[in-house]
């Protein structure tokens, strides 16, 4: 392993580290003998829809990156499944020591360069966002209802007692910026690449974008998109939903009940966004910011009250659930297709990672 890649581990994990004491301090009466519970009482049914949602949006994925690929080089989207749900199971087991293997296998399967494959990776991640944006600020528009104002009043309060608290706070602002200059100075001294690293994104993004050559391919590219990721959405409403309807006590001690299977597209989006967000920060096994982060917004007071209830225990069950659901069930498929395809996850990891840090040297 690369120096690079080690102290960003440390890094990563020491984030990780912190979340997670954060998150323990809050769960020191966290109930295990429920959580076993809830998460025995799942229907695997509703599981297995979930799973099949993921794997039909590995297809759009293909189907996607071969319009990418439609102006230079043509290929059937058949061929670019394997490298997709073989790169997903690489990340799934390596983290982001495996974020670059897919464009390195289309790359390598395909006959062209890496670079190429990086500019389209770089512009599928653009896609990627700018479609849950979408469809998240769509749905809150037209059907959030009260929960847009919720968000809203929430964002406006959280400005309010920034401002307020800004004051009393600067010493520990300041300190804050001082201990990220210090890091991102490290990191420039362990890696002596970090400006040739942001070159190479920019000038992926760059030359992603002139694999888009008309506006009917650019239409065609936000349609798959947002199929996908409403798939992905549906994946999410699927492990929601394989929860029944269970009686639990609220933290004020009144009885209630969890109606985690009511939960509609809007909510779900929210708890896909912050999964989204959350998976900057990962591990090896995809374990990480976004498990914790679905767990807070899920236990949040958004869905903590009527008509969810949704206790820690139900949170802490349903973030494990959408973890092995979207990031570790590829990995059975990706072990199979690796075989077929003759590709050894250990040297894909090394040869993707070795690509690009060769394409930052350039």
């Amino acid at each position: 392993m690369k120096k690079k890649q080690i102290l960003s581990l440390i890094v990563v994990a020491a984030i990780l580290v912190a979340l997670v004491y954060f998150q323990f301090r809050s769960w020191r009466t966290f109930d295990w003998a429920k959580f076993r519970q809830y998460t025995g009482g799942v229907s695997l049914w509703h599981i297995g829809v979930g799973v099949g949602l993921i794997y039909m949006a590995y297809v759009l994925r293909a189907i996607r990156w071969a319009l990418f690929l439609k102006p230079t080089a043509p290929t059937s989207f058949r061929r670019l499944i394997a490298p997709q749900i073989i790169g997903f199971a690489a990340l799934g087991l390596f983290g982001r020591a495996g974020e670059f293997a897919r464009p390195y296998l289309i790359a390598r399967k395909e006959k062209l360069t890496f670079t190429s494959q990086l500019a389209v990776w770089t512009v599928e991640r653009f896609f990627d966002l700018g479609a849950v944006l979408v469809l998240m600020a769509g749905f809150l528009a037209l059907k959030g209802g009260m929960l847009a104002q919720v968000l809203l009043q929430a964002l406006r309060g959280g400005v309010q007692t920034a401002i307020r608290g800004a004051g009393h706070k600067l010493p520990l602002v300041l300190a804050g910026v001082a201990v990220l200059a210090i890091l991102f100075w490290v990191l420039r001294q362990a890696s002596g690449r970090a400006a040739a690293a942001l070159r190479v994104r920019l000038r992926s993004f760059r030359e992603g974008f002139n694999t888009i050559h008309d506006a009917k391919s650019f239409v065609q590219l936000v349609v798959v998109s947002l199929a996908m990721w409403l798939m992905i959405a549906g994946a999410y409403i699927e492990v929601l939903h394989a929860y029944p309807q269970i009686p639990v006590v609220a933290v004020d001690g009144t009885h209630r009940v969890a109606r985690m299977n009511t939960m509609k597209l809007e909510d779900v989006l929210l708890v896909m966004g912050s999964s989204m967000l959350g998976s900057v920060v990962q591990l090896p096994g995809g374990v990480g910011g976004s498990q914790l982060a679905v767990i807070g917004v899920l236990q949040s007071n958004l869905f903590a009250s009527e008509p969810y209830n949704i206790t820690r225990e139900l949170a802490v069950s349903c973030g494990i659930m959408l973890w092995l659901v979207t990031f570790m069930s590829v990995i059975p498929a990706g072990v199979i297709l690796a075989r077929f395809e003759k590709v050894s996850f250990l040297r894909l990891s090394e040869e993707s990672t070795q690509e690009e840090e060769e394409a930052e040297a350039r």
